[in-house]
């Protein structure tokens, strides 16, 4: 397996496909990546030559940010919200979604599974004894 910015690449899989598996390249930046290399975004990996590996190290090192800087200036992204006080900072402390969603339904993915509330059932319309 090519090891391509500190993580290896799946050899099975056509070039485009196997470039996303680097945290911070999409399928546009993977193909705008093989144009620069000179290399057909359709073939396999295992069909690569080590000069065109070569070359895919070189561009992806020297003009992106990748993996643990890119993660790294996200996380000191988001740090900065939360210090700063601003309100996606809020959103992002408290655990909730940022990005203007709602959530009294539908935010189960941000908020984890469902918590029982005791008291919280059956109230409308409901006689007392």
């Amino acid at each position: 397996m090519p090891r391509v910015a500190g993580v290896d690449i799946p050899v099975n899989k056509q070039a485009w496909i196997s470039l996303q598996y680097i945290y911070g390249i999409g399928s546009t930046l993977s193909h705008r990546i093989l144009t620069q290399a000179e290399i057909v975004p359709d073939t396999k990996v295992k069909d690569l030559t080590e000069d065109e590996v070569n070359r895919l190290r070189e561009i992806i090192d020297k003009q992106y940010r990748v993996e643990g800087e890119l993660r790294k200036e996200v996380n000191f992204n988001v740090k900065r919200l939360i210090e700063i006080g601003s309100y996606r900072g809020l959103r992002h402390r408290h655990g909730l979604p940022v990005k203007g969603q709602r959530t009294r339904t539908n935010a189960r993915t941000k908020r984890g599974p469902k918590k029982t509330v005791a008291g919280r059932g059956q109230r409308r319309g409901m006689a007392k004894k």
